[in-house]
């Protein structure tokens, strides 16, 4: 039950889901961290994807596409934001 993760060349880390008090979660191993440059507090976001799949992310997809939005709505409207800016 203490094993490390062992490092798989081609599909990246294996990680153990385990008993943490009283949730379950998995542990993210240092080397992993600093790759992705992530640190304790930073929140990762589920995608679930086909065959029991799943993908973490640090990027929030309903973030993503509401910036996306209001970009456009930026570039469409560009003249009315600077009007109302004075």
């Amino acid at each position: 039950m203490n094993e490390q993760p062992r490092k798989v060349e081609q599909e990246g880390f294996v990680l153990q889901v385990r008993k943490i008090g009283n949730s379950i979660g998995v542990i993210l191993p240092k080397e992993l961290l600093a790759r992705t440059n992530l640190q304790e507090g930073d929140k990762l976001h589920v995608i679930e994807q086909t065959e029991r799949t799943i993908k973490l992310s640090p990027y929030d997809p309903k973030h993503v596409k509401a910036m996306g939005i209001a970009r456009k709505a930026f570039r469409d409207y560009a003249d009315t934001f600077k009007a109302l800016a004075k």
